[in-house]
């Protein structure tokens, strides 16, 4: 495993230099979102558009991505491994959830009035779009990004559940909503790896001669299939966190904020509920790859789902987009800062 942090600075390096490694790995993800809102502002990403784009990559290209990373990983070859990832993505998720219930509570919000919105957009920090290039920055190779993808099962698994339970009231979980282009890539990925079947999906070694045509064909295939498939997942995200950049700046001017939403979102979702993932790390035997993904996902900013949960299940859109957005504001400045911290603290 070489990590992109390590070979940014020598090891008795100033923290501080960490600090700006980590955030010359992040900081393009940012730029993507300021040069989606501009490409809103001047006309050039439309609001029709956004549908038909993240329909494409929700449905193509983003199971392309999961299907290249996962396929040949070491980390998601042991069982044991998928099952703390999915087990971890799950059971965090829920205790999130719960962290967020009682800090609304004391923030004095009432049901009807957003208590249910804000435990459930202050309880999922970004999984997707936004954390992918992240993990894939700092941690290079090693298999933290199909861990991540594993583990992001569990999430789906926790908010299409527990999460649509908390927000609607209703007992009735919409587990048809859970058959979706990124769960089932995942799910395939897992069953390629398990069986053996994705070393066909591999590329050939350098120097590989077949020993014979039937030999050469399916590999070569495989091999263009792959080729093909990496080109289509490397467009997933930065296409997504456009669409999302060009989506957030219709918010930003729809939404009046709320000082009580907007620095308690901040300082749940960014401070406390972080140490519920960052103690997982360094406390649970859970494989070195898992822990590097808890430590990507404890300086994410809220997801973006939850907006769209509240629209669907009656909740308050509106708490949820104040959350995302203040959130993934302030995580510009701490998010470098925390990673730095925190892979010293867990001690990897």
């Amino acid at each position: 495993m070489i990590r992109l942090v390590a070979r940014a600075w020598p090891a008795n390096a100033p923290r501080v230099d960490a600090s700006k490694a980590v955030l010359a790995a992040v900081l393009p993800v940012y730029l993507l979102i300021l040069a989606g809102a501009f490409l809103r502002k001047i006309g050039v990403l439309k609001k029709e558009q956004d549908e038909p784009v993240f329909h494409l990559v929700f449905s193509v290209l983003y199971p392309c991505l999961i299907l290249d990373k996962i396929l040949g990983s070491e980390s998601v070859k042991q069982p044991g491994g998928v099952l703390w990832g999915i087990g971890a993505g799950f059971v965090l998720t829920v205790l999130s959830f719960g962290g967020a219930w009682l800090a609304a509570g004391l923030l004095r919000f009432q049901k009807g009035s957003g208590k249910r919105t804000f435990t459930l957009s202050a309880g999922v920090q970004n999984f997707g779009y936004t954390a992918i290039p992240v993990v894939e920055q700092v941690w290079v190779g090693g298999g933290a990004l199909a861990m991540l993808f594993v583990h992001n099962l569990g999430v789906e698994l926790a908010i299409w559940s527990v999460g649509v339970m908390l927000l609607s009231g209703d007992r009735q979980i919409p587990w048809r909503r859970l058959l979706n282009g990124p769960v089932v890539s995942v799910l395939l990925g897992l069953i390629l790896v398990g069986s053996g079947v994705d070393t066909f999906l591999n590329p050939a070694p350098e120097g590989w001669v077949p020993d014979n045509w039937f030999e050469g064909g399916i590999y070569g295939l495989g091999a263009a299939l792959r080729k093909t498939m990496g080109w289509l997942g490397a467009g997933a995200f930065p296409v997504a966190i456009l669409i999302t950049g060009a989506v957030m700046f219709d918010l930003v001017a729809a939404e009046k904020p709320s000082l009580k939403v907007v620095l308690g979102g901040c300082v749940v979702r960014l401070a406390v509920l972080p140490l519920f993932l960052l103690a997982a790390a360094k406390f649970l035997p859970a494989p070195l790859a898992l822990k590097q993904v808890l430590v990507v996902q404890a300086a994410m900013p809220s997801a973006m789902t939850p907006i769209m949960l509240a629209r669907i299940y009656g909740g308050r859109p509106g708490v949820a987009v104040q959350i995302v957005i203040a959130t993934t504001v302030v995580s510009l400045f701490t998010l470098p800062f925390v990673i730095v911290w925190a892979m010293k603290w867990v001690g990897i």
